[in-house]
């Protein structure tokens, strides 16, 4: 059925994603780099939902996308520390552990 969705309509949504946001938006929050977006991204997972599959899109690498925003959706955070050896999700229990 989510096969279904990627019509002729999305495509077109697809391109006006990336020419209006052409960079990707976790390297450029998370890791303050500047990286060529090739993916839209439904924020919220649709899971072959046709009413999600309308919601808003952002911008991401390949690289974001399969990596740092599918471990998101499997595990509820993102992997991976800054140069200081602290989780990049603020949503990462260990950012949420009392101090």
């Amino acid at each position: 059925m989510a096969n279904a969705l990627y019509d002729r309509r999305w495509r077109q949504r697809r391109v006006d994603q990336l020419r209006a946001h052409p960079l990707c938006r976790l390297c450029m929050d998370v890791r303050g780099r500047a990286t060529i977006a090739t993916v839209a991204d439904h924020i919220t997972p649709h899971r072959g939902d046709p009413i999600k599959f309308e919601g808003p899109l952002q911008s991401l690498c390949k690289a974001c996308h399969d990596g740092w925003k599918q471990s998101l959706e499997n595990g509820g955070h993102i992997k991976g520390c800054d140069l200081a050896g602290m989780p990049i999700d603020p949503a990462h229990p260990w950012n949420k552990a009392p101090r």
